[in-house]
């Protein structure tokens, strides 16, 4: 399996991760009386399942984003010689502007 498909999956099961703790701080905290509507009403683990879910998918794809723009910076050793000249310092030269 290619690797960047390994760190999709690993990430997407962090996401989930995330989501379900997430999900379950919201039901023990009883935000917006969330508690009381999810266990009060005969459609409520749907509504915790969606929850979940979608809070799961908005992670995974943050954590997925946040790995990929963080890939660049994980080479941080200056082995390598693939850069160019550097900075060239030179010294300042004055320049003569007339005004008419």
């Amino acid at each position: 399996m290619p690797k960047l498909i390994k760190v999709y999956i690993q990430q997407v099961a962090i996401g989930f991760g995330l989501s379900a703790v997430f999900t379950a701080i919201l039901i023990y905290f009883n935000i917006g009386n969330l508690q009381r509507l999810v266990f009060g009403s005969s459609d409520g683990l749907l509504g915790l399942f969606l929850i979940f879910f979608f809070n799961g998918l908005v992670f995974a794809g943050v954590q997925f984003a946040i790995r990929i723009m963080r890939m660049g910076f994980e080479d941080d050793d200056d082995d390598d010689d693939h850069g160019g000249d550097g900075v060239r310092h030179t010294d300042p030269v004055p320049v003569r502007i007339s005004v008419k």
